[in-house]
Protein backbone atom coordinates (compact mmCIF):
# COMPACT_ATOMS: atom_id res chain seq x y z
CA UNK A 1 0.00 0.00 0.00
CA UNK A 2 2.76 2.22 0.49
CA UNK A 3 3.52 2.61 -2.69
CA UNK A 4 0.05 3.87 -3.59
CA UNK A 5 0.34 7.27 -1.58
CA UNK A 6 0.72 10.00 -3.39
CA UNK A 7 4.23 11.25 -3.40
CA UNK A 8 6.55 14.32 -3.80
CA UNK A 9 8.12 12.96 -6.77
CA UNK A 10 4.88 12.58 -8.76
CA UNK A 11 5.55 16.89 -8.93
CA UNK A 12 8.29 15.95 -11.17
CA UNK A 13 8.05 18.10 -15.06
CA UNK A 14 7.68 14.25 -16.39
CA UNK A 15 4.72 13.83 -15.02
CA UNK A 16 2.51 17.15 -15.59
CA UNK A 17 0.99 16.12 -18.70
CA UNK A 18 -0.65 12.82 -16.90
CA UNK A 19 -1.53 14.95 -14.18
CA UNK A 20 -3.47 17.67 -17.44
CA UNK A 21 -5.10 14.17 -18.50
CA UNK A 22 -6.46 13.24 -14.84
CA UNK A 23 -7.91 16.81 -14.40
CA UNK A 24 -9.42 17.29 -17.83
CA UNK A 25 -11.02 13.55 -16.32
CA UNK A 26 -12.02 15.14 -13.36
CA UNK A 27 -13.56 17.83 -14.89
CA UNK A 28 -15.27 16.04 -18.06
CA UNK A 29 -17.24 13.63 -14.71
CA UNK A 30 -19.45 16.13 -14.18
CA UNK A 31 -21.18 16.19 -17.13
CA UNK A 32 -24.26 14.25 -18.38
CA UNK A 33 -23.90 10.90 -19.37
CA UNK A 34 -25.50 11.58 -22.53
CA UNK A 35 -22.94 14.13 -22.85
CA UNK A 36 -20.04 12.04 -22.17
CA UNK A 37 -21.37 9.62 -24.97
CA UNK A 38 -21.69 12.04 -27.41
CA UNK A 39 -17.66 13.33 -26.76
CA UNK A 40 -16.83 10.24 -26.35
CA UNK A 41 -17.61 9.17 -29.69
CA UNK A 42 -16.00 12.08 -31.19
CA UNK A 43 -12.98 11.83 -29.52
CA UNK A 44 -12.51 8.28 -30.99
CA UNK A 45 -12.98 9.00 -34.14
CA UNK A 46 -10.98 11.77 -33.95
CA UNK A 47 -8.18 9.72 -33.05
CA UNK A 48 -8.73 7.71 -35.70
CA UNK A 49 -6.72 9.71 -38.15
CA UNK A 50 -3.79 10.07 -36.29
CA UNK A 51 -3.83 6.22 -34.60
CA UNK A 52 -3.81 5.03 -38.13
CA UNK A 53 -1.52 1.94 -36.53
CA UNK A 54 -3.74 0.84 -33.92
CA UNK A 55 -6.59 0.53 -36.59
CA UNK A 56 -4.66 -1.41 -38.54
CA UNK A 57 -4.27 -3.67 -35.74
CA UNK A 58 -7.85 -3.93 -35.30
CA UNK A 59 -8.76 -4.53 -38.79
CA UNK A 60 -5.92 -7.17 -38.85
CA UNK A 61 -7.51 -8.69 -35.55
CA UNK A 62 -11.06 -8.82 -36.72
CA UNK A 63 -9.96 -10.12 -40.66
CA UNK A 64 -8.23 -13.12 -38.67
CA UNK A 65 -11.63 -13.59 -36.09
CA UNK A 66 -14.04 -13.60 -38.31
CA UNK A 67 -13.12 -14.10 -41.84
CA UNK A 68 -16.53 -14.43 -43.63
CA UNK A 69 -16.86 -10.91 -43.35
CA UNK A 70 -16.72 -7.96 -45.98
CA UNK A 71 -14.14 -5.58 -46.16
CA UNK A 72 -16.83 -2.98 -45.32
CA UNK A 73 -18.21 -4.91 -42.10
CA UNK A 74 -14.64 -4.83 -41.03
CA UNK A 75 -14.16 -1.09 -41.90
CA UNK A 76 -17.80 -0.31 -39.84
CA UNK A 77 -16.38 -2.57 -37.16
CA UNK A 78 -13.00 -0.37 -36.71
CA UNK A 79 -14.93 2.63 -36.50
CA UNK A 80 -16.91 1.45 -34.18
CA UNK A 81 -14.16 0.40 -31.84
CA UNK A 82 -12.55 3.86 -31.86
CA UNK A 83 -15.88 5.34 -30.93
CA UNK A 84 -16.19 3.04 -28.36
CA UNK A 85 -12.44 3.70 -27.06
CA UNK A 86 -13.34 7.43 -27.31
CA UNK A 87 -16.07 6.55 -24.77
CA UNK A 88 -13.69 4.41 -22.66
CA UNK A 89 -11.17 7.21 -22.18
CA UNK A 90 -13.63 9.53 -20.85
CA UNK A 91 -15.21 6.44 -18.92
CA UNK A 92 -12.32 6.07 -16.76
CA UNK A 93 -13.52 9.61 -15.12
CA UNK A 94 -16.75 8.41 -14.09
CA UNK A 95 -14.89 5.27 -13.32
CA UNK A 96 -12.53 6.92 -10.83
CA UNK A 97 -14.34 9.86 -9.50
CA UNK A 98 -18.41 9.01 -9.95
CA UNK A 99 -19.76 8.24 -6.37
CA UNK A 100 -21.06 4.79 -6.00
CA UNK A 101 -25.25 5.89 -6.27
CA UNK A 102 -24.51 7.43 -9.95
CA UNK A 103 -22.61 3.92 -10.48
CA UNK A 104 -25.62 2.38 -10.14
CA UNK A 105 -28.36 4.40 -11.48
CA UNK A 106 -26.67 3.33 -14.84
CA UNK A 107 -26.43 -0.12 -13.85
CA UNK A 108 -28.11 -3.09 -14.79
CA UNK A 109 -27.59 -6.94 -13.78
CA UNK A 110 -27.59 -9.67 -15.08
CA UNK A 111 -26.82 -13.24 -13.71
CA UNK A 112 -26.07 -12.22 -9.89
CA UNK A 113 -28.09 -15.82 -8.79
CA UNK A 114 -24.62 -17.86 -10.07
CA UNK A 115 -22.61 -15.37 -8.09
CA UNK A 116 -25.07 -16.07 -4.73
CA UNK A 117 -24.69 -19.79 -4.86
CA UNK A 118 -21.24 -19.74 -5.21
CA UNK A 119 -21.19 -17.63 -1.63
CA UNK A 120 -23.48 -20.09 -0.01
CA UNK A 121 -21.65 -22.78 -0.70
CA UNK A 122 -18.70 -20.96 0.92
CA UNK A 123 -16.91 -21.29 -2.66
CA UNK A 124 -13.73 -19.08 -4.04
CA UNK A 125 -14.96 -17.87 -7.11
CA UNK A 126 -12.80 -16.88 -10.25
CA UNK A 127 -14.48 -14.35 -12.01
CA UNK A 128 -13.24 -14.97 -15.40
CA UNK A 129 -12.96 -11.44 -17.31
CA UNK A 130 -12.09 -10.08 -20.41
CA UNK A 131 -10.31 -6.69 -21.81
CA UNK A 132 -13.03 -5.04 -23.07
CA UNK A 133 -13.23 -1.00 -23.54
CA UNK A 134 -15.89 -1.19 -20.53
CA UNK A 135 -12.80 -1.90 -18.06
CA UNK A 136 -12.54 0.89 -15.67
CA UNK A 137 -16.61 0.73 -15.62
CA UNK A 138 -16.24 -3.02 -14.79
CA UNK A 139 -13.95 -2.62 -12.29
CA UNK A 140 -16.39 0.08 -10.17
CA UNK A 141 -19.90 -2.30 -11.43
CA UNK A 142 -18.22 -6.05 -10.44
CA UNK A 143 -17.18 -4.56 -6.91
CA UNK A 144 -20.43 -3.06 -6.43
CA UNK A 145 -21.83 -6.24 -6.49
CA UNK A 146 -19.05 -8.69 -5.01
CA UNK A 147 -16.22 -6.55 -3.91
CA UNK A 148 -13.09 -9.29 -4.99
CA UNK A 149 -9.25 -9.39 -5.19
CA UNK A 150 -7.98 -8.12 -8.70
CA UNK A 151 -5.44 -9.05 -10.97
CA UNK A 152 -4.05 -6.10 -12.92
CA UNK A 153 -0.49 -4.90 -14.55
CA UNK A 154 1.38 -2.07 -13.10
CA UNK A 155 1.09 1.20 -15.18
CA UNK A 156 5.16 2.20 -16.54
CA UNK A 157 3.95 5.83 -15.24
CA UNK A 158 3.99 6.21 -11.72
CA UNK A 159 1.20 8.54 -11.54
CA UNK A 160 -1.34 7.04 -13.72
CA UNK A 161 -0.54 3.64 -12.27
CA UNK A 162 -1.58 5.54 -9.08
CA UNK A 163 -4.41 6.35 -10.43
CA UNK A 164 -5.50 3.11 -11.81
CA UNK A 165 -4.90 1.55 -8.95
CA UNK A 166 -6.96 3.93 -7.04
CA UNK A 167 -9.82 4.22 -8.91
CA UNK A 168 -9.57 0.19 -9.20
CA UNK A 169 -10.02 0.22 -5.24
CA UNK A 170 -13.18 2.26 -4.96
CA UNK A 171 -15.20 -0.90 -4.47
CA UNK A 172 -12.76 -3.91 -3.95
CA UNK A 173 -10.53 -5.64 -1.65
CA UNK A 174 -7.03 -5.80 -3.08
CA UNK A 175 -5.12 -5.67 -6.60
CA UNK A 176 -2.69 -8.11 -6.97
CA UNK A 177 0.15 -7.78 -9.48
CA UNK A 178 -0.54 -10.59 -12.31
CA UNK A 179 2.98 -12.10 -10.70
CA UNK A 180 1.66 -12.58 -7.73
CA UNK A 181 0.42 -16.03 -8.17
CA UNK A 182 0.04 -16.71 -4.54
CA UNK A 183 -1.85 -14.41 -3.51
CA UNK A 184 -4.69 -15.46 -6.00
CA UNK A 185 -4.47 -18.44 -4.49
CA UNK A 186 -4.50 -17.63 -1.21
CA UNK A 187 -7.74 -15.53 -1.94
CA UNK A 188 -9.20 -18.82 -3.29
CA UNK A 189 -7.92 -20.74 -0.65
CA UNK A 190 -10.19 -18.51 2.04
CA UNK A 191 -13.59 -18.59 -0.29
CA UNK A 192 -12.94 -15.09 -1.60
CA UNK A 193 -13.30 -13.65 -5.03
CA UNK A 194 -10.64 -12.97 -7.52
CA UNK A 195 -10.68 -11.11 -11.07
CA UNK A 196 -8.97 -12.74 -13.74
CA UNK A 197 -8.36 -11.99 -17.41
CA UNK A 198 -6.45 -14.93 -19.81
CA UNK A 199 -7.14 -13.16 -22.97
CA UNK A 200 -3.61 -10.59 -23.59
CA UNK A 201 -1.13 -12.11 -25.12
CA UNK A 202 1.99 -11.55 -23.00
CA UNK A 203 4.33 -13.93 -25.36
CA UNK A 204 5.86 -16.90 -24.81
CA UNK A 205 5.85 -17.92 -21.27
CA UNK A 206 5.59 -21.57 -18.92
CA UNK A 207 2.10 -20.50 -17.98
CA UNK A 208 0.72 -19.68 -21.80
CA UNK A 209 -0.64 -22.53 -24.40
CA UNK A 210 -1.91 -21.94 -27.90
CA UNK A 211 -5.25 -22.74 -28.15
CA UNK A 212 -8.29 -21.67 -30.09
CA UNK A 213 -9.66 -18.17 -30.50
CA UNK A 214 -12.80 -17.45 -33.04
CA UNK A 215 -11.08 -18.48 -36.17
CA UNK A 216 -7.66 -18.09 -35.28
CA UNK A 217 -6.74 -21.62 -34.51
CA UNK A 218 -3.75 -20.75 -31.94
CA UNK A 219 -4.16 -17.98 -30.16
CA UNK A 220 -1.05 -17.55 -27.25
CA UNK A 221 -3.69 -17.71 -24.14
CA UNK A 222 -2.69 -17.49 -20.28
CA UNK A 223 -3.82 -20.75 -19.00
CA UNK A 224 -3.91 -19.73 -15.08
CA UNK A 225 -7.55 -19.85 -14.79
CA UNK A 226 -6.99 -23.82 -15.25
CA UNK A 227 -4.85 -23.80 -12.47
CA UNK A 228 -6.38 -21.22 -10.00
CA UNK A 229 -9.51 -23.57 -10.39
CA UNK A 230 -7.99 -26.65 -9.15
CA UNK A 231 -8.10 -24.96 -5.56
CA UNK A 232 -10.04 -26.77 -3.41
CA UNK A 233 -13.89 -25.32 -3.40
CA UNK A 234 -13.52 -23.31 -6.15
CA UNK A 235 -15.48 -22.26 -9.08
CA UNK A 236 -15.18 -20.04 -11.97
CA UNK A 237 -18.01 -17.47 -13.54
CA UNK A 238 -17.24 -15.50 -16.68
CA UNK A 239 -18.48 -12.07 -16.23
CA UNK A 240 -18.25 -8.80 -18.70
CA UNK A 241 -19.91 -5.43 -18.54
CA UNK A 242 -21.38 -4.43 -21.25
CA UNK A 243 -22.56 -0.40 -22.38
CA UNK A 244 -25.89 -0.75 -23.39
CA UNK A 245 -27.37 1.27 -26.25
CA UNK A 246 -27.99 4.94 -26.35
CA UNK A 247 -27.91 6.50 -22.80
CA UNK A 248 -29.65 3.30 -21.44
CA UNK A 249 -26.16 2.88 -19.36
CA UNK A 250 -24.74 -0.86 -18.56
CA UNK A 251 -25.69 -4.20 -17.93
CA UNK A 252 -23.19 -6.44 -15.86
CA UNK A 253 -23.67 -9.97 -17.18
CA UNK A 254 -22.74 -13.28 -14.92
CA UNK A 255 -22.52 -16.27 -16.87
CA UNK A 256 -23.30 -19.67 -15.06
CA UNK A 257 -20.30 -21.41 -13.11
CA UNK A 258 -18.20 -23.29 -15.45
CA UNK A 259 -18.89 -27.05 -15.57
CA UNK A 260 -16.65 -30.20 -14.87
CA UNK A 261 -14.07 -27.73 -14.86
CA UNK A 262 -10.62 -27.92 -14.47
CA UNK A 263 -10.11 -31.37 -16.10
CA UNK A 264 -6.67 -33.16 -16.26
CA UNK A 265 -5.83 -31.06 -19.65
CA UNK A 266 -5.35 -27.59 -19.23
CA UNK A 267 -4.59 -27.19 -23.29
CA UNK A 268 -8.51 -28.64 -23.24
CA UNK A 269 -9.32 -25.90 -20.33
CA UNK A 270 -7.70 -22.86 -22.02
CA UNK A 271 -9.76 -23.69 -25.05
CA UNK A 272 -12.82 -24.07 -22.89
CA UNK A 273 -11.86 -20.35 -21.55
CA UNK A 274 -11.57 -18.79 -24.86
CA UNK A 275 -14.78 -20.53 -25.90
CA UNK A 276 -16.58 -18.73 -22.75
CA UNK A 277 -14.75 -15.15 -23.49
CA UNK A 278 -15.94 -15.51 -27.63
CA UNK A 279 -19.57 -15.95 -26.67
CA UNK A 280 -18.63 -12.17 -23.97
CA UNK A 281 -17.23 -10.74 -27.25
CA UNK A 282 -20.20 -11.89 -29.32
CA UNK A 283 -22.74 -9.89 -27.19
CA UNK A 284 -20.81 -6.43 -28.17
CA UNK A 285 -17.93 -6.95 -29.97
CA UNK A 286 -17.55 -3.53 -30.71
CA UNK A 287 -16.68 -2.97 -27.18
CA UNK A 288 -13.77 -5.50 -27.42
CA UNK A 289 -9.75 -5.01 -27.42
CA UNK A 290 -9.12 -4.99 -30.62
CA UNK A 291 -6.79 -2.76 -30.91
CA UNK A 292 -4.35 -4.84 -28.87
CA UNK A 293 -2.00 -7.60 -30.67
CA UNK A 294 -4.01 -9.79 -29.58
CA UNK A 295 -1.80 -12.79 -31.71
CA UNK A 296 1.52 -11.92 -31.90
CA UNK A 297 2.94 -14.73 -30.25
CA UNK A 298 3.17 -17.46 -33.10
CA UNK A 299 4.01 -20.77 -33.19
CA UNK A 300 7.35 -22.19 -34.00
CA UNK A 301 7.83 -21.49 -37.94
CA UNK A 302 4.77 -19.38 -38.41
CA UNK A 303 5.15 -15.68 -39.77
CA UNK A 304 3.88 -13.07 -37.96
CA UNK A 305 0.20 -11.69 -38.12
CA UNK A 306 1.33 -8.12 -37.93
Amino acid sequence: MDSYKLKVAFCHPKYWLAWLGIFTLFISSFLPYSALLFLGRKLGLGASFFAKARGNIARRNLQLCFPELSTQEIEKKVRLNFENSGIALLEMGMAWFWPSWRVRGLLKVRGVEHVEKAIINGQGIIFLGAHFLTLEMGARAVGLTKPCNAVYRKHSNAVLDYWFYRGRMREHKAMLDRANFKGMLRALKNADALWYAPDHDYGKHKSSVFAPFFAVENANTVAGTSTLARVKNSCVIPVFLKRLPDTQGYELVFYPALENFPSKDISADTAVTNQQIEKMVMECDDQYMWMHKRFKTRPEGEPSFY
